[in-house]
């Protein structure tokens, strides 16, 4: 199995050598695009709040207790990592009460920066995506090296596979899943058994992904494609096409989609839905435990490109990156393919 991103392949032909990755949190800013402007009324406040070590859901824990409130009545649009400078919006469900000053709102690791409001709670996965800051200290290349390296990122795009924090210490998630599956194991708590079951998930997208890579056809569209819009999660199943796909697809408008696997046919036809059925096939216990789950089948783009996408070379040879992300999707996909990183045991949470 290919749980290990380690085995996964590379796009751009591996890492150009070893870089420092999160050796303090302000070398990994995460900074969430909403995409929307909150009303500036209703009974929901909304927290734009600034985190330092503190991932999201103790920062939400940290608020509901600042202003006396039950912990499920606060709510955010996304996980973020939590050794980390993360700045991200959260929903205080306050109906009739006047918003908080920020001092009542503010703790240690736990800045406010805006508060207003909004008439609708924020849910999960509702946010655009994330813009990120990010510093790699004392890289074991060349700059002219990580300059040609970055442009062809920025040109091609990288997989869009789901990375290690997916699948826990050692792919011990997905073990854990494939026991859970069998009745041998019960996770007992429903946080965790939506871990493990996304990494089962996950693992069955990054197998197909890696093999249309090693079929030479991951960017070549084949008959009986799906096709997808990176910054929505809108797919063009093939009766619905207009016909144009494939020229959309080569100036970068859509890209091509894999299976999040789950109950039903899958959406793809044709010599798409043969190969991916292929590399189904060969993991019974993984696709019977997801359909049992009872999720339905979706996909997702199979190419993930930076957009906006800045590199610096800074003080002492360090590299300096800024880029956007669609929500969903990692950092450390686009940052795998420039350097092999040493992070402490720090993982990164997708939001």
């Amino acid at each position: 199995m290919i749980s290990d991103p380690k085995a996964l392949p590379y796009l751009h032909g591996g890492p150009l050598g070893r870089a420092r990755f999160k050796v303090q949190p302000e070398d990994f800013v995460v900074e969430e695009i909403l995409g929307f402007e909150p009303s500036g009324v209703g009974e929901h406040c909304l927290v734009w709040a600034e985190k330092r070590n503190l991932d999201s859901n103790a920062a939400a824990a940290q608020l509901a207790d600042a202003v006396g409130i039950r912990r499920r009545l606060v709510s955010h649009c996304g996980l973020k990592d939590r050794h980390a400078v993360t700045r991200q919006w959260f929903s205080l469900h306050m109906p009739g009460q006047p918003s908080p000053e920020p001092a009542v709102l503010e703790s240690e690791g736990l800045k406010v920066l805006q508060i207003t409001r909004n008439t609708r709670k924020l849910r999960r996965g509702i946010h655009q995506g994330n813009r990120f800051t990010i510093r790699l200290r004392e890289p074991e290349f060349d700059a002219d090296s990580a300059r040609r390296r970055w442009s062809d990122i920025a040109a091609k795009g990288v997989p869009n596979f789901f990375g290690a924090q997916r699948f826990g210490n050692d792919g011990q998630n997905l073990s854990k899943a494939l026991a859970m599956f069998r009745g041998e194991f019960n996770p007992g708590d429903r946080l965790l058994r939506g871990l493990l079951i996304s990494s089962a998930r996950s693992y069955l997208f990054n197998t197909v992904v890696a093999g249309r890579m090693a079929a030479g056809t991951w960017d070549k569209p084949l008959a009986g494609e799906v096709f997808g819009f990176s910054d929505n999660g809108t797919i063009l199943l093939p009766e619905n096409q207009r016909g144009d796909e494939v020229a959309r697809f080569e100036k970068g408008i859509v890209e091509l989609t894999a299976p999040l696997w789950g109950e039903g046919d899958l959406q793809s036809v044709g010599e798409v839905r043969d190969f991916e059925q292929s590399v189904a096939d060969r993991f019974p216990e993984i696709t019977a435990g997801l359909k049992a789950c009872g999720l339905r089948q979706e996909r997702r783009v199979m190419r993930l490109r930076p957009l906006q996408p800045v590199m610096e070379v800074v003080a002492d040879g360090d590299l300096s990156m800024r880029f956007d992300l669609p929500k969903g999707t990692y950092a450390t996909a686009i940052l795998r393919e420039l350097a092999a990183l040493d992070e402490a045991g720090h993982a990164e949470v997708d939001s």
